[in-house]
């Protein structure tokens, strides 16, 4: 009769019950971090596994306690080996020390719209602004929207609608995830009017076309791709004597000259150059929380802050809190892992193989994220065999759970056959942590 959950000595008799589970004390401090309903389905589903034999019943809250999610959302942090700045998939630019700060002080109740001088409501936004102007000294005013294609469109909903955005064939590009120029344009109720050709677009192409039916000329920065060869564009400087609005979309949010990538357009060189206005994104080479940006005259960009699509567009304390602070802050890690010399990276690299008895390779990284296309970083990379980089994304939770330093999931990637741990993205306070991962992944003690 040992089947029967009636006898004696049937384990299933000694399941705890829910309440003498909750008892635990490390059950109650989780009831003070996940809501209940969290914590009973962990205890149930420990409970279904003691009454199926597959633990102890005396094991019932250990189980419960493994089933509870490990960290506060199901967002695993990885470190990004890759070699890729502003890498898309581990959601683009890291945050700096100061924007981490500002995230945290900005998580409660803060003045966002409100002037504590004299208790009434103030303008949304007014601080991550005014960082952006300064940052920008030809920029007259500034916007913050929830990201690039955001501020784009709503730039085209503004001054367009009704009406044409003139446009060099050669930038009607796909922006990410199969998304469209054309297609994010016409969403405004505005219309694309492409000229010229895809590798040659001259002055004359656009004056041929601008008259009573035309919003603005749009310039925008193709993302992703060169075009090299027998090409021709028009400079923003000439674009600005045609008499209409010009929007430079520039994409990676780079603000000024980066020597290291001469190509890539930036915000105060486009307004110097005559654009009226210039959109972005925040979460690529400007380094901050995903954001789209807009600066330029400031009659535009209040025509831009008064349009209705705007309120649909706004950003919340989190975002303009981090955005401030990665405008303050010393420590961007996108422009710290940019700027990474290959003497630091072959000298940091080789000190982590020798730790593990494997070799080095020079290699190239990338900006990423749409920013200088083909544009190469050297520097240096661990050789793994290729399966130890699968074992890198995903480290067992018990190991995790019991290692000093904490084991965490590492990307890195297989280039020719072998698998590269690039060390330009990696922090070095993070490298007894990837050490770490990196024994595992390789049996090693």
């Amino acid at each position: 009769m040992t089947g029967d959950p009636a006898a004696p000595t049937d384990p299933r008799r000694h399941v705890p019950r829910t309440d003498a589970v909750l008892s635990d004390p490390r059950l109650a401090a989780a009831l003070a971090r996940f809501d209940r309903s969290t914590v009973r389905a962990a205890v149930s589903a420990a409970q279904g596994q003691a009454r199926t034999g597959e633990i102890p019943p005396v094991e019932v809250p250990d189980a419960a306690l493994a089933a509870l999610p490990p960290r506060a959302s199901s967002l695993t942090p990885v470190l990004n080996a890759t070699g890729v700045v502003v890498h898309t998939n581990l959601g683009r630019a890291p945050l700096s020390t100061l924007a981490r700060e500002a995230l945290l002080d900005a998580a409660g109740a803060v003045d966002v719209e409100l002037d504590l001088a004299t208790g009434r409501r103030s303008r949304r936004g007014v601080a991550a602004t005014t960082a952006l102007r300064d940052a920008v000294p030809g920029a007259e005013s500034a916007l913050v929207v929830n990201n690039g294609a955001a501020a784009l469109a709503l730039a085209a909903a503004t001054l367009a609608t009704g009406k044409e955005v003139v446009v060099s064939r050669g930038q009607v590009v796909e922006i990410g995830d199969g998304f469209r120029l054309h297609e994010l344009i016409e969403s405004t109720g505005a219309r694309i009017r492409e000229v010229g050709t895809t590798n040659r677009t001259h002055l004359r192409d656009y004056a041929e076309v601008v008259g009573p039916q035309t919003g603005c000329i749009l310039v925008v920065h193709p993302s992703n791709f060169r075009v090299e060869g027998f090409t021709a564009g028009v400079p923003v400087r000439e674009l600005a004597g045609l008499g209409v609005p010009v929007v430079h979309d520039i994409g990676s949010g780079l603000l000024a000259p980066e020597p290291l990538l001469p190509g890539e357009p930036d915000a105060r060189t486009a307004l110097a150059e005559g654009a009226d206005l210039v959109t972005a994104s925040g979460d690529k080479l400007l380094g901050g929380p995903q954001a789209g940006i807009v600066l330029g005259r400031a009659e535009l960009v209040e025509r831009l802050r008064r349009h209705p699509l705007q309120r649909a567009m706004r950003v919340d304390k989190l975002t303009l809190a981090a955005l401030e602070a990665t405008l303050r802050a010393a420590d961007v890690p996108v422009t710290t892992a940019l700027r990474r010399t290959p003497a630091e990276l072959e000298q940091r690299a080789r000190r982590l193989a020798d730790a593990l008895g494997l070799a080095v390779t020079a290699v190239d990284g990338r900006v990423g994220g749409g920013g200088a296309p083909g544009v190469p970083l050297p520097g240096w990379a661990v050789v793994v065999p290729p399966e130890v980089v699968e074992r890198l994304r995903t480290p067992d939770a018990a190991v995790v759970d019991g290692a000093t330093p904490p084991v965490p999931a590492v990307l890195a990637r297989i280039e020719d056959g072998r698998g590269l741990v690039d060390l330009r993205c990696i922090d070095p306070a993070d490298e007894p942590a990837l050490e770490a991962a990196l024994r595992r992944a390789l049996g090693r003690p």
